[in-house]
């Protein structure tokens, strides 16, 4: 394993003052799989006030501390170096009620959650892994240093975690870890919302559909408005899956960007209210989108999600059904009104869904015509907003327009003109019309 220049340093300067020490943690796992490592945290036996000394010429942040926690500064980067520690009680199953200072490496990674993150490594003394998380890593298993419910009832939010780890890194839980995170996952009620929303997130963002099923009913305590898709049966010939298996594949089908996963995830949510079934028995799901994006919004706002990713997620879920079809006017309309990105994320959302069916290989030469149509009407970089109308509020003040409600109307009236076409976007034909559409203002 080769450590930054300034980790080594931490080391070799702890180790020569008698105190073994080790990188510790994600960065053992990472370089294991080959990944390099984003950051170090290191352990060592060296108490607080010892590691405080010994780097005293360096900026320190002592926030952690009472926990064995120092923090040494190189340049932008905070160096977190913990004294080997064990803990005891988790009140509020988040956090230790006590930690103990121990010499021991061993007793430290007791305490960790999974035995791939429970592995410590020195230049000098090579692997610390009392756990097998190396073993693990090579067979591509997820499994709880020590007893499982243990370890989640002193942090919930381990569960989650531990779905991300599987899911980043390919692993799948064994048995005993698996059984306790799905029994414990109501624990995930203590946890505060935005670390909810944290991890859901990052799970998201590195899932497949393989994972998502494995720990739905993990994911859907997380999230319990999802929990009746499981195994809901669609009744529908369009739809080879249950309700939950067609959103995971859904999700699945999407690039891993924020606001597409999360609308991807939460797209169907309006399929249990809106379900109602024909004389034949086929289901429907009549208004869903509109249903969905209702849900998605107060599942969003609980989770206390940033308000921009908010309204992205719940508007993709409104409009995911109504397709983007090449017609010229209507993408021009579209254009104006949602913005060029969004369509582009809609198209790639509606293309999913259509996939995701698990009835075969879907027909997609529509969303490939909507989409060439779209590129090429952005290619013509023709009026699309106010902004790019060949006229301006300054021009109407000086045909005799006065600012204020008639002259918006008078511009947005011109701008639904270039959109359909049956305008030029050009200042002499907008002026004749602008007095045009002023006069009939007027006459009302």
């Amino acid at each position: 394993m080769k450590l930054p220049e300034h980790i080594l340093y931490c080391i070799q300067t702890l180790e020569r003052a008698g105190f073994p020490a080790y990188a510790v943690g994600g960065c053992v796992r990472d370089a294991l799989l080959g990944i390099r490592p984003h950051d170090y945290d290191l352990c060592t036996s060296a108490l607080p006030q010892q590691i405080r000394d010994l780097f005293s010429a360096y900026p320190q942040v002592h926030a952690g501390e009472k926990h064995g926690t120092v923090g040494v500064i190189f340049g932008q980067e905070v160096v977190e170096i913990t004294t080997f520690r064990r803990e005891g009680g988790y009140g509020d199953h988040r956090h230790p009620d006590w930690v103990q200072f121990v010499s021991s490496v061993e007793e430290d990674l007791s305490r960790r959650d999974f035995t791939v993150n429970a592995m410590a490594w020195s230049p000098t003394r090579g692997l610390a892994d009392p756990f097998g998380g190396q073993r693990d890593l090579q067979q591509g298993i997820l499994r709880a240093v020590g007893e499982p419910e243990a370890r989640f009832r002193e942090d919930a939010l381990r569960i989650l975690r531990g779905v991300r780890f599987a899911a980043r890194f390919r692993l799948q839980p064994e048995e005993k870890t698996r059984q306790a995170m799905e029994a414990l996952a109501p624990l995930l009620e203590t946890i505060a919302a935005e670390r909810i929303f944290e991890e859901l997130t990052g799970i998201l963002l590195c899932t497949d559909a393989e994972h998502l099923l494995t720990f739905a009913r993990v994911l859907v305590t997380a999230v319990p408005e999802l929990a009746p898709a499981v195994g809901f049966d669609q009744c529908n010939p369009h739809h080879a899956y249950d309700l939950y298996t067609h959103i995971a594949w859904v999700t699945d089908g999407v690039p891993a960007e924020r606001s597409l996963r999360w609308a991807a995830f939460l797209h169907d949510l309006g399929k249990i209210a809106t379900f109602t079934r024909d004389e034949t028995g086929r289901g429907h799901f009549y208004g869903h989108g509109k249903e969905g994006a209702t849900a998605a919004e107060e599942i969003l706002i609980r989770l206390k999600a940033p308000g921009e990713l908010r309204r992205e997620v719940v508007l993709l879920i409104s409009e995911h059904m109504n397709l983007l079809s090449p017609d010229r006017k209507l993408l021009r309309r579209r254009i104006s009104r949602f913005g060029p990105e969004f369509l582009e994320k809609l198209l790639i959302l509606q293309r999913a869904d259509r996939r995701a069916k698990g009835t075969g290989t879907p027909d997609e030469s529509e969303f490939d015509a909507a989409q060439a149509m779209l590129r090429q009407i952005l290619a013509e970089e023709g009026a699309l907003t106010l902004k790019s109308l060949q006229i301006s509020g300054h021009d109407l003040m000086e045909l005799g327009i006065p600012a204020g409600k008639t002259m918006g109307s008078v511009l947005n009236r011109l701008l639904e003109l270039v959109l359909e076409e049956k305008i030029e976007n050009a200042p002499a034909p907008l002026r004749e019309k602008a007095l045009e559409l002023y006069g009939e203002e007027e006459a009302k």
